[in-house]
């Protein structure tokens, strides 16, 4: 990627030309009520221009100070579009907004013709401050436009985002050049024998008591000295886009932080490779989103190395505990295997359930954190008398019945009953030596998205596992190998298009059983994937052959539509079904709210045209919502538009949008 600054996302409805003349305006609704509401200015046909007569009741003398203001804003907007190097056309926005501002010029909600701008007005969405790269100029702007009290006078809600988000390039600005002093810092601690070399003029490796001076200096530990250090090192030699993009403002500290961490194990050239991969929407995702995507990166352009590093980190696997700044402690596992982390965090949600079911107060957060307890513990910390089976609850010594129950079946089952009877949710009891042990596949309910170039060993590109994030290709194989040995393991199959949205979507049914006393192959289960000669749903991606160690499936892929909608899927009442919901979670694996990163199992069914109102309960009028992100949609202060393709434009009280887009899956 070049070493320029990344340009910001170009998808804004509002048109970016200049002020209309003065007299277009003259017949604007909003222009006209404001004139019916002031008072008779007088016959104006005693002047030879009625354009030009005085306002009434006003000196004279005001009249000129407020020209000779608005020229000398004129002349600072003039001179700072110089100093941040933006082009003609912003130049002559630029001397727009600093005096009168008609309706329909971007950013002038709430502004009428004759009244005079904000010294925010710049900051509004679209205009030149509003995209102008972090510097301290723009941060000299922001604090004119703050004024004396950081209460921004006459600033709008719009100008006030666009200023919050100006502080933000500046401080990454800041930042970035921050960094730039500790690379030269290093230059001159290179570690003993290393010289200055490449294009960057870095040493190797950085002088072992660097990171103890720079912390000293700074103020700061060791841990963080050290990773000023590093990031401050792959800016100048693995990373020169992030660079630009942390000089600019488009990242953050911590997003740059982000993509120096999962880069780390790669060579220069290999992370210049992921980082393109990107940088280019680096600045719309969150830290974690932004995590997932450089991880599944790293992975494509190294497999073997990002699997190396999962098994070296794994020799570092432990359990932390540490106090809270509020007087309680943590305790944490670390470096765990992903599988087995899934199964323990879902008993841990299924024992919570249990507690509140027999009626233990608190959030699930509260309740999961006892759960978690009493599961290493072996406690049980129901009420008394509320265990199915009317007995008090268990203790570390005396843990109960010890064994698994089924909470479905009156008397809650006990160490005799036998797990496996179709529909019953088999939980496992905390406490005790036999309940301390997973049962092998208590896994409930995970996605594991694996390219089928992955699982079929046609190429090395990474899976991703729900709930965890991505997965290196032989991890992806191994969870994929672990899910065939399951019966009860559902396949389905997702055609992407070029950038990694759904397009098209297929679910297996099975054609032949497992055979008894049968056994996978060596080397693991076996996978195949082969057209077949039936047809596959009008308009799809035909019909195909899929064998998952012994056992074999049909699979018909049918179109996801990218455009207009026509309909085949809808419900005819509120409800969407199995079949409407399943998709839409495939198009949009978490809540399509901003920044939301929910998972859509876990999400509701939103219609974005309410189905009271006549929305339809189809793939074109709904998607997952947290509740969270429900709740503020019905808001009145917000709006939710639901665009063809999946994407759902969101436009905040201050009028700014944010558009969220489908899942990218791995290609």
């Amino acid at each position: 990627m070049a070493p320029g600054p990344v340009p910001q996302d170009p998808g804004r409805d509002e048109d970016p030309r200049p002020v209309p003349p003065c007299p277009d305006w003259m017949d604007d609704p909003a222009y006209l009520a404001v004139r019916a509401a002031d008072a008779d200015p007088g016959d104006l046909d005693l002047y030879d221009d009625p354009e030009d007569a005085p306002l009434p009741d006003v000196d004279p003398e005001e009249l000129i100070a407020a020209a000779d203001q608005i020229t000398a804003d004129q002349a600072r907007l003039a001179a700072v579009t110089a100093r941040l190097g933006l082009t003609a056309a912003m130049a002559s926005d630029a001397a727009a907004v600093s005096g009168r501002r008609g309706p329909g010029m971007p950013g002038s909600a709430e502004s009428f013709p004759g009244v005079y701008a904000s010294r925010a007005s710049g900051f509004a969405t679209g205009k030149p401050l509003d995209v102008a790269p972090g510097s301290l100029t723009l941060g000299q702007f922001l604090e004119e436009a703050a004024g004396a009290d950081d209460r921004y006078p006459g600033a709008s809600d719009d100008e006030m985002a666009g200023a919050v988000a100006g502080w933000d390039r500046v401080e990454a600005y800041v930042s970035s050049r921050k960094h730039a002093a500790v690379a030269e810092f290093i230059r001159r601690r290179p570690a003993q024998g290393c010289v200055l070399q490449g294009p960057a003029q870095m040493p190797a490796g950085f002088d072992e008591f660097a990171v103890r001076e720079l912390g000293a200096v700074l103020g700061e530990t060791r841990g963080i000295a050290e990773d000023i250090l590093s990031l401050s090192y792959a800016l100048e030699v693995s990373l020169p886009g992030t660079k630009a993009a942390f000089r600019s403002g488009v990242v953050s500290q911590r997003k740059a932080m982000v993509l120096c961490e999962a880069t780390a194990l790669l060579d220069p050239a290999e992370a210049r490779a992921a980082e393109a991969m990107v940088l280019g929407r680096a600045g719309a995702l969150t830290p974690p989103g932004l995590r997932a995507a450089i991880t599944a990166a790293v992975m494509r352009v190294a497999p073997g190395k990002a699997k190396k590093r999962r098994e070296h980190a794994a020799k570092k696997t432990r359990v932390e505990r540490w106090a809270e700044g509020s007087g309680n402690a943590g305790l944490a596992g670390r470096e765990l295997p992903p599988a087995q982390v899934l199964a323990a965090d879902q008993r841990v949600t299924a024992w919570a359930k249990e507690l509140r079911k027999a009626g233990l107060e608190g959030g699930i957060d509260a309740l999961r954190a006892r759960a978690y307890l009493d599961i290493l513990l072996g406690m049980d910390s129901r009420p008394l008398g509320s265990r199915p089976d009317g007995t008090p609850g268990g203790t570390a010594q005396d843990p109960g019945d010890g064994g698994r129950y089924c909470p479905s079946r009156p008397g809650g089952g006990s160490a005799s009953s036998r797990p496996g009877d179709p529909g019953e949710p088999w939980v496992p009891a905390p406490g005790g030596p036999l309940a301390g042990v997973i049962p092998p596949g208590f896994t409930g309910h995970v996605n594991l998205t694996v390219p089928a170039a992955t699982v079929l060993n046609l190429a090395d590109r990474p899976g991703e596992l729900g709930g965890i994030g991505p997965v290196d290709p032989d991890l992806a194989r191994d969870l994929a190998e672990a899910a065939a040995r399951n019966p009860r393991s559902k396949w389905c199959v997702t055609v992407t298009d070029q950038d990694g949205h759904a397009v098209g979507h297929g679910c297996a049914r099975p054609v032949k059983r497992r055979k008894p006393g049968g056994h996978d192959p060596p080397g693991g289960a076996a996978f195949t994937f082969s057209p077949d000669d039936q047809p596959g749903p009008p308009g799809g991606y035909g019909t195909w052959r899929f064998t998952a160690g012994q056992q074999d499936f049909l699979i018909e892929i049918g179109p996801l539509p990218a455009g207009d909608c026509d309909h085949r899927h809808e419900a005819r009442g509120h409800d969407p079904g199995v079949t409407l919901r399943h998709l839409t979670e495939v198009r949009n694996a978490t809540c399509t709210g901003p920044g939301c990163r929910r998972p859509a199992s876990r999400c509701d069914f939103e219609h974005n045209i309410p189905y009271e109102a006549g929305g339809r309960t189809c793939w074109c009028n709904g998607g997952p919502k947290c509740r969270h992100c429900h709740r503020m949609k019905q808001d009145p202060r917000w709006r939710a538009e639901q665009l063809p393709g999946g994407q759902v434009r969101w436009t905040a009280p201050s009028g700014r949008q944010h558009v969220t887009e489908p899942t990218r899956y791995p290609i």
